[in-house]
């Protein structure tokens, strides 16, 4: 019988014979790639800003560089988000009450909108005047669920965690902190988006699938359940969400009322042909899609770049999650792991809902299209989070 010994001694690492005049030394990587990536998608999200509003732009501000120039605004703060992140180690946020520190003050900035610095706009109190700029407490609740779900993960000593445990994560770390977010802004994409985090990062850490897959059955049957009762039920005399699902449905019964934004996206994904009219010169952003730069601006980009743009569109992102994800599988250890699979489902969440609403492949949700849609918040806590994975892919050593 062969001793326990020798069968490990099989699994040791071979020890790497030294070269005489020669030495290794650890070297500190550096994502180049991911960087450009997204520098590229910025810019390229502000040139279609400028193109999306130009004419909306012209009637709010009396010129035509209103939005872009708050936009570029943003985008100059985010840029110092970004490094002041690149320069912190993303270990500090797992240090003793650190990730609770920001997950409980991101729930509190919330609770800011009932004080006089919160705003409305567009009939929605979901922003914070801070004279400079306004700011969307919502997107910061996105990275303290992120942090504090990582940072709980990663108390347990084993690879994965139980179910039960993970449960409980999923629970104090999405559902509460969604709650909040839709009982105090009435936000339920962003309610949505948060759920949607901490889940698919405890089913990172989750060795089974059978308990992800029950809940993904219950959600369908909501959904489906949702769907059949707008499709009987008469949506002028029911809720607004109702009403959205029924738009959802027959976009052309509510033309010219509710479903007037769907119908004119369709309109100008439709009208782009493969190459597009050509950049600046779409029809539908003349006041015909509300605040075109906004949601919709992905099927502006579909008129002005045709299904070529929208390719383009979907190919850099594409690119951007892959880089997230190498970065991830390559990180120092399981918190950093962890960060940027957070990161990652932000995004990719937020591209599919954006998209998918545009298209009308699901009801309209009134999410923003990461790093290209107009808004100050959106762009400056996104651009703070890729200054998070940009930190983590500077930790990886290589020999």
């Amino acid at each position: 019988m062969v001793s326990t010994q020798s069968q490990v001694s099989k699994f040791k690492k071979p020890k790497v014979k030294k070269v005489a005049g020669t030495r290794t030394r650890d070297v500190f990587s550096f994502d180049y790639s991911f960087l450009f990536i997204v520098i590229f998608i910025i810019a390229f999200g502000l040139i279609m800003i400028y193109s999306a509003s130009e004419y909306s732009s012209q009637q709010d501000f009396g010129n035509t560089w209103g939005y872009f120039r708050k936009q570029l605004f943003s985008v100059i703060i985010g840029a110092g988000a970004m490094a002041l992140a690149f320069f912190i180690n993303y270990r500090v946020y797992n240090r003793g009450r650190v990730p609770w520190i920001i997950f409980i003050v991101s729930l509190i900035s919330m609770f800011a909108l009932f004080s006089p610095l919160g705003i409305t706009i567009n009939g929605a109190r979901r922003w914070l005047d801070l004279k400079v700029t306004t700011l969307q407490p919502a997107e910061f609740v996105k990275i303290g669920v992120i942090i504090l779900t990582a940072s709980l993960i990663c108390l347990s000593t084993a690879k994965f965690v139980r179910f039960k445990k993970i449960f409980r994560i999923w629970v104090f770390t999405g559902i509460i902190p969604a709650a909040i977010v839709y009982l105090v802004s009435s936000n339920l994409s962003s309610a949505i988006i948060v759920v949607l985090i901490s889940l698919l990062m405890t089913f990172v850490a989750y060795s089974g699938y059978k308990p992800y897959v029950f809940l993904i059955a219950i959600g369908i049957v909501i959904a489906l359940a949702a769907v059949m009762y707008a499709n009987s039920a008469d949506p002028d005399s029911g809720s607004f969400r109702l009403n959205r699902i029924a738009v959802w449905l027959h976009p052309e019964d509510y033309a010219e009322t509710t479903g007037y934004q769907t119908v004119q996206s369709l309109y100008a994904i439709g009208s782009g042909g493969f190459f597009g009219k050509g950049l600046g010169r779409s029809m539908q952003k003349l006041s015909f899609i509300p605040e075109a730069q906004n949601d919709m601006i992905f099927a502006v980009i579909c008129e002005e770049l045709g299904i070529f743009g929208a390719i383009l569109v979907v190919s850099l992102f594409i690119f951007l999650l892959w880089r997230i994800l190498v970065i991830a599988r390559r990180a120092p250890d399981r918190f950093g792991m962890l960060i940027c699979m957070g990161v990652f489902f932000h995004i990719a969440i937020q591209v599919f809902l954006n998209i998918a609403v545009a298209t009308n492949l699901i009801p309209n949700t009134g999410v923003t299209l990461p790093f290209i849609s107009y808004g100050g918040s959106s762009i400056l806590f996104l651009m703070y989070e890729m200054g998070m994975v940009l930190n983590v892919s500077r930790q990886i050593k290589e020999q």
